[in-house]
């Protein structure tokens, strides 16, 4: 399998695969790279719908001459769990992060989320957070308010008082409970508007299309969000033949 950087006619390739509408893994394998290294070059470049071959090879020769040299990063980075490769944790991490930006999540938080969701604990102070991603304090410290805000995250204090930011296994669950609330806020304020513009007009009849779509669609993440949960969480009870 080839490694180092992505050649311009490789990129040419996954443009290609792309606007063909083939999967990452199988553009993946007709290049003979991991599927995490197609993944992380389409969603730094713009994502599936603005992705450019020529444009996403500037813009590497562009990220690596603003590089500054560093210290080796075996140096910086903790020994690896369970005989882990580091380097493939490494990309996987970056590729974690990229598609959690594409999702809307800002850089350095999709940094700090994907960081704290790969480790076998879930939790990181904040010092630690800083030496692991490369950056101040005050970047984690934002960071972390804005997950905290958003539910993704908590806080605790560890049996030094030290200040712990924590990923549950049941955050994702949060996280969509969280987005029904939103969009339900969106669908009274939206059937307002049908009674300010008159019920009876094409501004208000496109309110109250907009307010029922999302009506719907907020109830169904809701019970799926509230079945998934019930159903992933359910232990198996071993006197009852292995039944729940």
């Amino acid at each position: 399998m080839p490694g180092g950087r992505l050649t311009q006619q490789e990129r040419q390739q996954i443009a290609s695969g792309v606007a063909d509408g083939l999967a990452y893994a199988e553009i993946a394998r007709r290049l003979d790279r991991p599927t995490s290294t197609v993944t992380r070059e389409v969603m730094r470049n713009g994502g599936p719908t603005a992705y450019r071959a020529d444009l996403a090879h500037r813009a590497t020769e562009r990220r690596a001459h603003r590089r500054t040299p560093t210290a080796p990063r075996g140096a910086q980075e903790p020994a690896q769990a369970h005989g882990r490769d580091a380097e493939a944790v490494r990309e996987y991490e970056e590729t974690f992060t990229t598609v959690l930006m594409a999702s809307g999540m800002p850089k350095m938080m999709s940094r700090v989320m994907a960081c704290l969701t790969l480790t076998d604990t879930g939790s990181l102070t904040a010092s630690e957070l800083a030496q692991r991603l490369q950056v101040s304090p005050a970047s984690v410290s934002k960071a972390v308010t804005f997950l905290d805000s958003q539910g993704l995250v908590r806080r605790e204090r560890d049996e030094r008082r030290r200040e712990r930011y924590v990923v549950d296994d049941d955050v994702w669950y949060q996280t969509m409970i969280a987005s029904a609330r939103a969009t339900a806020q969106l669908v009274e304020i939206a059937r307002q508007g049908v009674g300010i513009l008159g019920a009876d007009t094409p501004a208000a009849a496109r309110l109250e299309n907009i307010a029922r779509f999302v009506d719907f669609v907020s109830e169904s993440i809701t019970r799926a969000a509230e079945q998934a949960r019930e159903i992933l969480h359910t232990r198996v009870d071993p006197g009852a033949g292995g039944t729940t």
